[in-house]
C-alpha cells in the first residue's frame, strides 16, 4: 500500500538522489521514496518543477491544505491507470444507474451510522435507541421511495443530522455540537469533523488513482469543476467508521483537550499544531486497522477496504454485480 507522509511546517520538499528532502530551519530530513504512497502539506511548503516530476515517476500523489486546515488541491501525477473502456461506462452509469449507486451510497451511510450508535448503545447510553430505531426501520423507506437525487440527499441529510444531535450523550459538554458548520467551523467539535472528513477525503483521492475510475465522474454527489466528486462519493460510507470513531475515541479518551489543543479565535476553531498531530496520529492508526474480511479469508486494513469499495463500483459498472458499500455490520 505504501505510507502517507505529512509535512507539519514550513520548509522546502526538493528531490536529492532518489529520495526526497525537506528542509526546515537550515536543517534536512530525506523522506524514501520506495515506500510513500502520498504526501501530505499542512503548511506552506515550497516545492520545484523537478520535485513534481519525481513524484509522477514514482506515482506519489500530494495533497494540500489551507490555513484552517481545509483541502486545497491535489498534484496528481499523469495518470497510469487510464481505461477507455471504463470511461464511457462509467458514463453510461451515470446516465443509466445514478440512482441506485446513490440509493446503495446512502444505505451504507446509515447502515455505519446505526453500527457506530449501537456500540454507545450497548455501553448504557440509550438515549441514541431513536435514532438507531429510526435508521433501521424509516431510512430504508425513504432511500426506496426517493425518485431523484434531490430526495436522496435530503433523506441522507436527516440522518446526519439526527446522529450529530446524539453527539451530546456520546461527547463531554465542551465538545457540544449545535449545528453543522464547516467554512471555517465554528467550535472545536465542528473542528475535528471538518479536518478528519479533509484527510478521508485526501485519502480517498488517493486510493481512486490506483484504480481506473475517473474522479471526476460521481453518483450521490454531482459532478462539478474543482473537485474529484467521486471521492466524496466513496469516503461518506466511512466517515463513520474512520472519522466519527477516531473523534469519539480521541476526546472520550481526553488524548484531545478543549484547553490544550485548540485555537479560538473571533468567528472560527482549529485545530493546534500538537493537537493536529495527535488527531493525525489517531487518525492513521484507525486507517491501517485490520479486521477478518469474511469473503476474502484474510485480514483487510480500513485504507485498502476503501480501495475495495472503488473495486466494487467497478465490478457494477462493468459486469453489473450488485454495488454494496462498506459496511460495519458485515465487515465487508
Amino acid at each position: 500500500m505504501g505510507s502517507t507522509r505529512y509535512i507539519m511546517s514550513m520548509g522546502e520538499l526538493t528531490r536529492h538522489d532518489n529520495s526526497l528532502c525537506f528542509r526546515k530551519n537550515g536543517k534536512n530530513v530525506y523522506l524514501p521514496v520506495e515506500n510513500t504512497r502520498e504526501i501530505f502539506c499542512l503548511n506552506e511548503v515550497s516545492i520545484n518543477s523537478q520535485l513534481l516530476d519525481f513524484l509522477s515517476q514514482n506515482n506519489i500523489v500530494m495533497h494540500f491544505f489551507n490555513y484552517y486546515g481545509n483541502y486545497s488541491g491535489t498534484y496528481y501525477p499523469r495518470n497510469v491507470y487510464n481505461s477507455g473502456k471504463l470511461l464511457i461506462r462509467q458514463v453510461e452509469a451515470y446516465n443509466t444507474s445514478r440512482l441506485i449507486i446513490a440509493k446503495a451510497i446512502v444505505a451504507g451511510i446509515g447502515i455505519n451510522i446505526s453500527e457506530v450508535l449501537y456500540h454507545y448503545y450497548k455501553h448504557d447510553k440509550k438515549e441514541v435507541k431513536g435514532t438507531i430505531d429510526w435508521i433501521r426501520h424509516e431510512l430504508s423507506g425513504r432511500i426506496e421511495q426517493s425518485n431523484d437525487i434531490q430526495q436522496l440527499m435530503a433523506a441522507e441529510g436527516e440522518a446526519w443530522s439526527r446522529f450529530y444531535s446524539d453527539f451530546v450523550h456520546i461527547l463531554p459538554e465542551e465538545f457540544a455540537m449545535n449545528k453543522r458548520v464547516k467554512r471555517p467551523p465554528d467550535n472545536p467539535i465542528n473542528a475535528l469533523i471538518s479536518f478528519g472528513n479533509t484527510l478521508l477525503y485526501a485519502k480517498t483521492i488517493t486510493a481512486i488513482y490506483h484504480t481506473h475510475l475517473d474522479q471526476r465522474i460521481s453518483f450521490l454527489h454531482s459532478p462539478s469543476e474543482g473537485r474529484f466528486s467521486l471521492s466524496l462519493d466513496i469516503s461518506e460510507v466511512f466517515k463513520p467508521a474512520i472519522v466519527f470513531k477516531t473523534i469519539f475515541d480521541l476526546v472520550n479518551n481526553r488524548k484531545l483537550q478543549v484547553e490544550k489543543h485548540f485555537n479560538k479565535k473571533v468567528n472560527y476553531c482549529m485545530l493546534n499544531d500538537d493537537g493536529r498531530k495527535i488527531f493525525i496520529e489517531g487518525f492513521e492508526t484507525r486507517m491501517d486497522s485490520v479486521f477478518n474480511h469474511p469473503k476474502l479469508k484474510r485480514k483487510v486494513s480500513y485504507s485498502t477496504a476503501i480501495k475495495l469499495d472503488a473495486y466494487k463500483l467497478i465490478k457494477f459498472i462493468m459486469e453489473e454485480k450488485g454495488f454494496i458499500p462498506f459496511s460495519l455490520k458485515e465487515m465487508i
